[in-house]
């Protein structure tokens, strides 16, 4: 299954796409994970058997868990088989493309849940754990449901940025630190973000570079969180009124996951 951009929800491909211009723009120093991009081929049968395997390990290592709670090397290990079966389960197209699937999206929330468990048993999170989660959060954060879920995969993603940034501090990290905290509408911390990783440049191009994709990021990020304050506007309406969830609530960051929105 894929992510279809048909239907009612077609209204939110301009920001989903604004948003995923400035993404791949800064490809150049970042490196964020995969985008849903929808309408692809699928996955292949060794992919699948992949899979498999990891999330048979994963169900091993949770069995261990059951006897073994919040044991902090486990944690680590069923986060990233997690992971890696998400990885797995991405639809690949012609041209080397990649999406999200139904699958794909079960383990990175199976994942995300795994480090949250983590980050509560250790006192010195692994950097290139954080580097691995922050990329699947913000994946995550692209086929969100709904503004509110969106947003809080962001700031997942932007905790597990900054872990690794601090343990880690290069342009790199920095500077997708600066993109993810953006977004969170922590400005002050996402302007300090840049400003240490054009310090860490090399040159006046990449300091150049790392500060256009900040501002074009940061435009997106303040129209994100316009759109997110009226989705959680209407959301207590509705709930006040009592019609429900309202199609304000969706995420610019991806199409929704229900109805018509999936394609097998």
């Amino acid at each position: 299954m894929v992510f279809d951009l048909r239907g009612k929800r077609r209204h939110v491909v301009k920001v989903v796409y604004a948003i995923l211009a400035v993404l791949m723009a800064a490809s150049l120093f970042l490196v964020v994970g995969p985008v849903n991009i929808g309408n692809l081929l699928g996955t292949s049968s060794e992919s699948n058997n992949l899979a498999t395997e990891y999330e048979q390990k994963a169900e091993r290592f949770e069995a261990e868990l059951r006897k073994n709670p919040g044991n902090e090397e486990l944690l680590a290990k069923l986060t990233r088989t997690r992971v890696n079966a998400g990885q797995q389960r991405l639809a690949t197209g012609p041209n080397g493309e990649v999406a999200q699937t139904v699958e794909s999206r079960t383990q990175y929330q199976k994942a995300s849940a795994a480090w949250s468990e983590y980050l509560e048993a250790t006192k010195e999170p692994n950097a290139s754990l954080a580097q691995q989660m922050a990329g699947t959060l913000f994946s995550l954060a692209q086929i969100s449901r709904t503004y509110g879920e969106a947003d809080a995969n962001i700031t997942a993603a932007a905790e597990a940025q900054r872990i690794y940034a601090e343990q880690r501090p290069s342009l790199n990290s920095l500077s997708t630190l600066a993109l993810y905290e953006v977004f969170t509408g922590n400005y002050k911390a996402a302007e300090e973000a840049n400003e240490a990783a054009e310090a860490k440049a090399g040159s006046k191009f990449q300091r150049e570079q790392v500060g256009n994709q900040f501002e074009s990021s940061k435009k997106s990020a303040v129209e994100f969180q316009t759109k997110l304050k009226e989705a959680e506007k209407a959301g207590k309406e509705a709930a006040k009124n009592g019609t429900g969830t309202t199609q304000g609530s969706e995420s610019p960051l991806g199409p929704s996951l229900g109805g018509t929105g999936l394609t097998e």
